[in-house]
């Protein structure tokens, strides 16, 4: 008779977080959204942080609801997005708010560092990871050039989900798959590149011990225990890039797939045995992320519907509809046939999205979009588009056989972009599990729990668990 036992994914998001509580009978797995709050980008002094402290506290809240509903947890575990850092000083305490990648502090930061460091050539030799100037590589370099009080005065140095650890726990660790994300790990030696570091003026020692997906790496400590009335629960490293969670979670029965992480990101690619850091990898700028099992999550960083809610935030209520599913079904009442490339840097974080589009499109020769409904299908139809020619680079780069995408996260749920997707690359587009990331977190914690012992199981267990929805080719939207 399998006992069931309960699981608490942390879920943190570059908008929102939530905690979820996951139950597994031993067959299937049930998914309870716990607590949901917001992740708010911090403007103070000129830059963009993110307060940590606020993500600490949801947390405990989160701990402290368990308590009070007297929920017998067998383990906790972290993800949140890749590249940032929080800094603790000796005595173990946070120094200042860790920088948000959006932050445009780091603008030129990559180019600076070619200048009079490394060359990007021999950073992608060592990292095979995709150039983007909030990588954390360039983050601490444009913190060092500047003399940042935290970075000189830091004695440890870790990655979100490890800080949220190190709060919880005591323990400085360093998980792989959040590390791979820094430009600063070599996934041929599985660990931060000394000589990168030392470019940086950092030594291994600022960095907690690396761990992988599924290590117990510490309890509850005294003072979180007070406060929520638990006891010392263990705490396990997931996937704790929420990428890499979201990935483990992918429902494939073979390997004849790619795989799309739909959000504020899309994140398209293969898993390989192998990193792939060639000429050709290095043209078009893939990236080598670590994965579960020692795999490498092979793949493009597309800036994705991130597009789409900023634009959403100037429209006003008079334009658009409330519900965004309304919203969504608005690109079948236009037929503008106008195209942006998702990735071309001003659509990082312009002052208005959508003077962005028209200056693309101005620029490119475009029809101008004139109500909501010509922004919502161009921006479908573009996403879309990159979809193809990234799955199309995916062959010549690779030797996986693609014959399907499986599409996880919250833009699974969007059907009008699955239709135009499957449209664009001419594949069966399989969209779902919707919580893809938790459901991964979740998952990597029934492992570490002797649940399940591999990846192929963990997948068989989300065919049973998730309702899934297929979209076909057909004719253009």
């Amino acid at each position: 008779m399998c006992t069931t036992t309960n699981y608490l994914a942390v879920d943190l998001g570059a908008t929102s977080g939530r905690t979820v509580l996951a139950t597994f009978d031993g067959k299937s797995i049930q998914m309870r959204e716990f607590t949901r709050f917001e992740n708010p980008q911090l403007p103070q002094g000129g830059h963009i942080f993110w307060d940590l402290p606020h993500l600490y506290n949801e947390v405990l809240r989160a701990l402290k609801k368990v308590k009070a509903e007297g929920i017998q947890l067998t383990s906790i575990g972290i993800d949140t997005w890749g590249c940032d850092v929080a800094f603790f000083g000796r005595d173990g305490q946070l120094l200042g708010m860790p920088y948000c990648y959006r932050d445009p502090h780091t603008d030129g930061a990559m180019e600076r560092f070619y200048a009079d460091r490394l060359s990007q050539q021999d950073i992608y030799q060592r990292t095979g990871i995709q150039f983007m100037p909030f990588n954390t590589l360039f983050q601490l370099d444009t913190l060092r050039r500047s003399r940042s009080v935290a970075l000189q005065n830091a004695e440890k140095i870790l990655f979100i989900p490890d800080a949220l650890i190190y709060m919880l726990t005591g323990e400085a660790v360093c998980e792989y798959t959040v590390a791979s994300t820094s430009q600063m790990l070599n996934p041929r030696t599985g660990d931060l590149d000394a000589d990168l570091l030392k470019a940086l003026g950092l030594s291994r020692e600022h960095f907690g011990r690396l761990v992988q997906p599924g290590e117990q790496v510490g309890t509850l400590n005294g003072q979180v225990q007070e406060a929520t009335g638990l006891g010392a629960i263990p705490v396990v490293t997931v996937g704790s890039h929420d990428t890499a969670s979201a990935v483990a979670a992918v429902p494939a029965e073979d390997g004849h797939f790619a795989y799309l992480s739909c959000g504020t990101w899309s994140l398209l690619g293969v898993e390989s045995a192998q990193p792939i850091i060639t000429p050709e990898s290095f043209a078009e700028n893939f990236t080598n992320e670590g994965g579960l099992d020692g795999t490498i999550r092979f793949l493009k960083n597309i800036t994705g519907l991130w597009i789409f809610e900023q634009c959403r935030k100037e429209w006003s209520a008079e334009e658009i509809p409330a519900d965004v599913n309304e919203l969504n079904a608005l690109c079948l009442t236009s037929k503008c046939q106008s195209l942006i490339n998702p990735d071309d840097p001003r659509f990082a974080h312009p002052a208005s999205m959508a003077a962005a589009i028209r200056e693309y499109l101005s620029e490119t020769q475009q029809e101008q979009p004139q109500t909501p409904a010509d922004y919502v299908r161009i921006i479908f139809r573009s996403l879309a588009a990159r979809y193809r020619e990234i799955i199309e680079i995916l062959r010549r780069l690779t030797d996986v056989d693609i014959q399907r995408l499986h599409v996880i996260g919250g833009g699974s749920r969007n059907q009008f972009l699955m239709q135009f997707a499957a449209n664009a690359i001419q594949l069966p587009v399989i969209a779902g599990p919707q919580e893809g990331t938790a459901l991964g977190n979740a998952l990597v914690q029934v492992r570490a729990a002797g649940g399940v012992k591999t990846l192929a199981e963990m997948r068989a267990i989300i065919g049973r668990s998730i309702e899934l929805k297929t979209y076909l080719p057909q004719a253009a939207l």
